[in-house]
This record gives structure tokens, sequence and C-alpha cells, in this order.
């Protein structure tokens, strides 16, 4: 719904492409539009730079020479985890770009190590000072950054074509507005505020935002990834559990528990307490991975633990798109969503082109980070080149609806509508092991969340960016459940109990969207074009 705009902004902008999230993709987005002659103007919710999951750790990457071999490997390795539903054409774009971008990090200065042999290791990045450097090079590129400034909603013009956001500053409470050409969405995933780390920005805002303009999402499905955390930790980093024995309490081995089956993990922690050592690490290799992954003996150390030699509790932390593969559809290589003007980058975006329906972890995750972010940025400039004479006269409207409209006068308990939607996406019985019932019980609860979301509102600016949030994790979880209901089968992360065999004839994408009636179809591999639609939850 179109809503005629107030005039009390405090801070009124205009700019040819607007980038909104300052993590990885969308300081990726930010230099390459700039680089293509754009004006740029990068809005963020914390500080850019600082927040989001890939500034708060050690970051591996999909990074692989351009060998042949090495690359078939590479491609070949995720295909089956992820239920073939990725494509090799994307997955060799990524491969390229990446390759090229990385080794820009390293012609700005990012300080690669060298392995045995002398020759830089670039295959992994860390946060702080990836992301110290990306904030360096957009400023020096000339964007315009708006830190600690959230955006609330999209603005639209008589043609339905995004042209920009309003937002608040988190400090100060001055609101903003932006009028641009084209807008990059690059707010990264869901985590639903699980407490994952480096995940407490991360609630879904964008999804919310591109729906609201009639974007669609895809994949949503496969957003049900947990990360292995201590129990009293928010570390979910989990290579190193490659090398840990995970027992129960009294000290004997779970049989068939590991790193790369969590299911059993998460079975077990139905029942009582998981315990892991990560006694499987050779003496050799343990002060090399101290250095690599600093943050995850943080906790360990500050509580007198020896990971290496003392057992200790573990949990699974939900860590939803964050992890998974769902997002916004993008529907050619520009990263271009549905909607005119709207495009979309990094965990904002569907990630199924290249992990299918499973997590691409870490490296490919970063990898497309990397590259839907150059791509998007590029091609946001371009699309923004394209409009000449009209960037100067189009009208444009608000197009946020839950809680930034609402004639009732009941007020909203934020809080208890976060603590109900967690209710019903943490549990393993609900989300990892999902049966028709579960999915069904826990969607009707969700869909009289969003109606009591819809019939409220809020009296402050501070209580809104939370109500958005709030509203954004009914939204995704909605989605979520509802693809899932439709994906009649097991497939990459998918588990459902009902249909435990992958089911050959299901080998398509599922598109969801909508606000108060949410739709699902299914899209065939490779293609834009989508069969006919089936009804998903309604309100």
């Amino acid at each position: 719904m179109l809503k005629t705009l107030t005039t009390d902004f405090e801070l009124e902008l205009e700019g040819d492409v607007l980038v909104i999230g300052g993590g990885p993709a969308g300081t990726w987005a930010a230099w390459s539009a700039a680089s293509s002659g754009a004006r740029v103007i990068l809005v963020d919710k914390g500080y850019c730079g600082t927040t989001g999951c890939a500034a708060a750790s050690g970051n591996g990457v999909w990074y692989v020479p351009p060998d042949p071999e090495a690359r078939e490997t590479a491609k070949a390795s995720r295909e089956s985890l992820g239920g073939f539903l990725s494509d090799r054409n994307w997955m060799d774009r990524v491969l390229n770009q990446t390759y090229v971008n990385v080794n820009q990090l390293a012609e700005w200065g990012y300080p690669f190590p060298t392995d045995d042999d002398g020759k830089p290791y670039r295959r992994s990045l860390q946060g702080p000072e990836y992301m110290r450097l990306m904030r360096r090079q957009i400023q020096r590129a000339g964007v315009k950054i708006l830190d600690n400034s959230p955006a609330l909603e999209l603005l639209v013009d008589d043609d339905g074509a995004v042209a920009g956001a309003t937002g608040v500053n988190r400090q100060t409470g001055e609101k903003w507005i932006v009028r641009s050409q084209s807008t990059i969405i690059a707010t990264g995933g869901c985590a639903f505020l699980s407490k994952a780390l480096g995940c407490n920005v991360l609630t879904g805002d964008g999804y919310l935002m591109a729906a609201e303009a009639g974007a669609e999402m895809s994949g949503m499905e496969f957003s049900n990834a947990y990360g292995i955390s201590p129990a009293f930790s928010s570390v979910t980093k989990t290579l190193f559990y490659n090398w840990a024995t995970f027992t129960y309490e009294d000290g004997s081995v779970i049989p068939g528990a590991s790193s790369h089956r969590r299911s059993v993990i998460a079975q077990t922690l139905l029942q009582q307490p998981v315990y892991a050592i990560i006694d499987k690490a050779a003496e050799s290799m343990r002060p090399s991975m101290r250095l690599a992954q600093p943050n995850f003996f943080l906790p360990f150390d500050r509580a007198g633990i020896d990971p290496f030699t003392q057992r200790f509790p573990v949990t699974l932390r939900l860590e939803g798109t964050v992890r998974g593969t769902g997002g916004i559809r993008i529907v050619d290589e520009s990263c271009a969503s549905s909607v005119r003007g709207l495009y979309a980058a990094g965990d904002a975006a569907t990630r199924e082109l290249i992990c299918g329906g499973f997590t691409g972890g870490g490296s490919h995750n970063a990898a497309w980070a990397i590259s839907s972010g150059y791509w998007s940025g590029k091609s946001a400039a371009e699309y923004a080149r394209s409009l000449g004479e009209q960037k100067t006269q189009r009208l444009v409207l608000g197009v946020g609806e839950v809680v930034l409209q609402s004639g009732s006068d009941r007020s909203l308990a934020t809080d208890e509508v976060i603590q109900a939607v967690q209710a019903e996406v943490f549990p393993y019985e609900k989300n990892y092991f999902r049966t028709e019932q579960g999915l069904t019980e826990s969607l009707g609860k969700l869909n009289h969340l969003w109606q009591e979301l819809r019939s409220s509102h809020v009296s402050s600016d501070k209580e809104l960016i939370r109500a958005r949030e709030a509203a954004a994790m009914v939204a995704t979880a909605r989605w979520m459940y509802s693809s899932a209901i439709e994906r009649k089968e097991t497939r990459g992360m998918h588990k459902h109990q009902d249909y435990p065999e992958l089911d050959a004839n299901q080998q398509h994408h599922l598109i969801s969207g909508g606000l108060d009636q949410v739709w699902v179809k299914s899209q065939p591999l490779h293609s834009t074009e989508k069969s006919q639609s089936k009804i998903g939850a309604l309100v």
C-alpha cells in the first residue's frame, strides 16, 4: 500500500545508488557502484565495518585458482549435499569474480599470510581487518556512509520502481530520507536474535522491505541452519569441530555424531546434554588453529577450559538464513530482484545458485557476498544512468506497512512477539526435524502474530526499530514454513520426517512472497518461468 511521505525529515539526501547494509556485500556493492561513476550512499544499522557476522570473526573464502581440475572439484563438492539445485554457470561466475576480487584485496594491502612454501594463502579473511579495509576503500571511492541508521521502508515511484528509502538514526533519533535511482538490499540474513556470533543485527529487515515493494523470495525452506557452539558462548564457528569427539555426559562417545552430522547432535540434545573435546587435532596443529580463529578460543580461555584436553558442553544455535541459503530471489546475472530498481546481494539474496539447498557455511557465502556485491553495484549504477532525465522528475511514495501505519489504538508488546516467534523457530523438534503437523501448527501461530503486528502501533522511534525487526522475523518465519510445507521431501538441509526421501520430481526451486497472504510457487531449475501458483499460508 502506497502512502504519501511526511516532510519531517531532518536529513534529506539524493544519490544514484543507495546501498542498505554495510557488511561485505554492501561494501563491495558500494565500491563497485562508485567505481562505475555513481554517487553512492550507504546506510548501516550499526557502524559500517564492525557489525554483522563477517566483521566478528575469521571467514573462509571459496577462493580457487583457475585450474580446471581444482575448479571441477570445488563445484562437485556441494552438488549432492545441496540436492542438485545449484547452477554450474553461476558457480563459475562466482569462482571467477571471487578470485579477481580477493586478489584486489591483496593489492589494497590486506595482510594475507603465506603458507609453508612462501606462497600467499588467500582462502580466509580476518573479519576485523577485512571490514576495516572495506570501509576505508569505500570512503576513498567517495561513498557517503550513514552509520547507526537503519532503513525502515523503501520508496517507489508511480511506476512501482524502487527509488530510495527512509529510516532513522538510532543514536540521535534523526529521521532521514534518501532518494536514489536504484537501491541494493545487502542487509544480511535472519538469525532470529539467537545470540549467534555477530548476528544481533541480522533480523531479516531487508526481506520485509523488499517484500513490501513486491519482491519475491527463493529457497526459504532451506533456512534452518544451526551452528555448534559451547553452551556458555555465542561463538558458532564450526570448522574446528571437524576434529572433535562428541560424547554423552558420562564420557561415552555418541555414535555418528560429528560436525557434518549435526542431526545426531540435535536428536541427542532433545534428551540430554552433549559434550565435545577437540582431541583429534594434532599437537602441531593447535598453535595455527589459535592464530586462524582467535575468537573461537576466547570463551574457553575465559572459562579456564582447554578444549583440546577437556570436555565442554555444546549446543546448537539457530543461524537461520545467515548460514542457510534462502533469500530474495534474483532474476538475472545483474543480481536484480523481481522489482525494477531493486537489487539484492550477500546473505539477503538467495544462495541456491551456488549452494543448492545446503548451507554455504562461511566460504561459499563469503564468496557470494563478494561477487554478488560487486555485480549488484555495477548493475545498479548502470540502471541509474539509464534513467537519464527521469531521475529528477520522479514522485516517490513509501511502501512500508507493518507497524508503520495502523489505525489501531492497541500498543504492540514487541518483546512478547519476538519471544513468540523464537518459540516456533528455535526448537529442533519444530524446525530441524520438520513434520506436516508441526509446520502447520507453527504457521498458525505465526499467522496470528502477523495479525497482531498488523493491528498494533508503537509510540516512539526506538520502539519502531524493534517492532520492524519483530515484523521481519515473523515474515521470514512464515515464508520459511510455508515453503517447507510445499516441499514434501527431504532435500539439502530441509529434513521432513513425514517424507524422509529425496523425490526426483521435486528437483525445482520454491519461490515465495506476500505479506497478509503468503504464497508459494515452484520454478524449474535455471529458469525464470514459474509454474501455476500454489496457495500457502493465508491470513
